[in-house]
């Protein structure tokens, strides 16, 4: 079983796939005229003024931003980076780089249809991504490909959002405190399901007060490692930039790596990290009190830039500047080992940020996964599903996860393909809706809340 599944998670994280998820990215970077990266200053505007309602929704835009990251910025951003690295060579991280730049495009694609095709749930909460922009959008006879992303959805999270994140947590909290996993299973299933149980609003006030503070936490100790090796800086970039186009030789218990690995590991961690294409972030910002679909597109686009561009640059240029790449070591043990050499104590940095990131995962994917099911069987789904995620949390902390990662990693892959067909079908709405946005000739047809009849 594990090597069939192993064939599949080939074919479905193979080259195909990377080319159409960095693909989509330029053809939307194109068809928006850059609009990610020349509109990224009125972007920071709407995201530091959301914090109050600015139209219908759940949450405010800046605490669906913070909802979105919860579930991207976990051990991606410190195993998931120090991986791709290991793998790859230094030059995987221009390529998440280049990835991410092109990943924003596609976030905010995500962000702008999640607002225009959402609904509302029978009890009042609102409802949207693929699978709603999908069936919305596209139409009835695109109905089965929406309940295929929900599916997936629904299920995928179970895997890499809950149960090998509460595997990673007991593993650390075993190996740095000798803390069994079975206390460590009870008590997170007591704080996750605390706060999942209390719905969206709980699940956001949560979110935005931890992702940023976390973030910047991680952030402000990776620029002292940085600071105190500032002279090894630049000739850490010329390194990233270099290998990234001729490959990196064997040094030490690194065993080098060709432009191909470089490419690929840099292309798929990236994703993985900031799951642009996925289509899980969108049903974070389609609970947004906004009435406008581009505004929270431009937020949406900053998850995007935060979780790679920030976050994921922070590890890798600890890794490469502190010389432990050379050690043969991977995930965050690697991270672990670079923050320990920069100074003492430092491995705590990964210890602390490894469980925070992971708790922070499974409270943002929950929702996600409700949304996928409450499209499924209605709200009725609702508690059967929480109470559920939240059992699955200390199962996963005591087993071994190996097969369970590996079909969650195939799901997510399904997740993406109905996403990314939808976001190509319907890009001429996303081009429509930002050109009139931007020219002030919004009319009632582009305006996020959709007829009753169609809800």
């Amino acid at each position: 079983m594990e090597a069939l599944i192993t064939t599949i998670n080939g074919y479905a994280w193979g080259p195909a796939m990377l080319v159409l998820l960095l693909g989509t990215g330029i053809y939307l970077s194109f068809g928006l005229g850059f609009l990610t990266i020349r509109r990224m200053p009125q972007a920071f505007k709407l995201l530091f003024s959301g914090f109050t309602s600015h139209g219908a929704g759940d949450i405010v835009p800046f605490r669906a931003l913070m909802t979105s990251l919860s579930a991207t910025i976990g051990t991606g951003n410190i195993a998931g980076v120090a991986t791709a690295i290991a793998l790859g060579g230094p030059g995987a991280l221009f390529w998440m780089w280049l990835t991410a730049l092109f990943g924003m495009a596609t976030k905010y694609a995500e962000g702008v249809l999640a607002v225009r095709y959402r609904e509302q749930d029978a009890l009042g909460g609102y409802s949207g991504g693929p699978m709603y922009y999908i069936r919305n959008g596209l139409g009835d006879k695109w109905k089965p490909l929406a309940a295929a992303f929900a599916l997936f959805g629904a299920m995928a999270g179970f895997g890499l959002a809950n149960t090998v994140q509460s595997n990673s947590v007991a593993q650390v909290m075993t190996d740095n405190l000798n803390i069994p996993w079975e206390i460590t299973g009870g008590v997170l299933m007591v704080l996750v399901g605390a706060v999942i149980l209390g719905g969206i609003q709980r699940i956001a006030a949560i979110a935005g007060a931890i992702v940023p503070a976390m973030a910047l936490a991680y952030i402000l100790m990776s620029m002292i490692v940085i600071a105190t090796h500032i002279t090894q800086v630049p000739a850490a970039i010329a390194e990233i930039v270099s290998s990234a186009f001729t490959g990196a030789s064997a040094a030490g218990g690194f065993a080098g790596a060709t432009v191909w690995a470089a490419i690929r590991f840099g292309v798929a961690r990236g994703i993985f990290s900031n799951e642009a294409g996925l289509g899980s972030a969108p049903i974070a910002h389609a609970a947004a009190q906004t009435n406008e679909p581009v505004e929270q597109g431009m937020i949406a686009m900053l998850g995007t830039f935060i979780d790679t561009l920030v976050v994921c640059t922070m590890t890798g240029l600890v890794i490469v500047i502190t010389g432990v790449l050379e050690s043969g070591e991977s995930g965050a043990t690697l991270t672990s080992m670079a923050f320990a050499k920069a100074f003492p104590g430092g491995e705590w940095v990964v210890t602390i940020g490894v469980v925070l990131f992971a708790v922070t995962t499974m409270i943002g994917w929950s929702f996600y996964g409700e949304r996928c099911v409450v499209y499924l069987v209605g709200t009725r789904g609702i508690l059967p599903f929480r109470l559920l995620w939240v059992a699955a949390i200390p199962v996963g902390a005591g087993l071994n996860l190996g097969i369970v990662w590996l079909i969650a990693d195939t799901l997510n892959a399904f997740m993406a393909i109905p996403n990314l067909i939808a976001l190509l079908l319907l890009s001429p709405v996303v081009f429509k809706l930002t050109r009139a946005y931007f020219s002030g000739e919004r009319s009632t047809e582009d305006q996020c809340a959709l007829p009753e009849e169609g809800r």
